[in-house]
């Protein structure tokens, strides 16, 4: 599953960069690598993209869920035990 991961936020990025060029050079290189918008391998690729930035939210999810869990108990250390200076 990690290796999906990967390459959905790849994915995701070159689509990022993608609208990026769009937006300064209003250049749009996948639609100038196959020769139009709205050519079949445009549109295949726009909804890879697409897909693969609705599953780097689920990987964001993830990870934020993990940042908010309680550590384990091993990590914690009660507050009678902090050492005070």
């Amino acid at each position: 599953m990690e290796t999906l991961q990967k390459l959905t936020l790849a994915i995701a990025l070159i689509g990022a960069l993608n609208w990026g060029v769009v937006g300064i050079f209003r250049f749009d290189v996948i639609a100038q690598l196959t020769e139009g918008a709205y050519q079949p391998l445009a549109r295949f690729l726009y909804i890879v993209i697409g897909l693969s930035g609705l599953m780097a939210l689920q990987v964001l999810f993830t990870y934020w869920r993990r940042e908010e869990e309680p550590k384990s108990s091993e990590e914690i250390r009660p507050a009678s035990s902090i050492e005070q200076t």
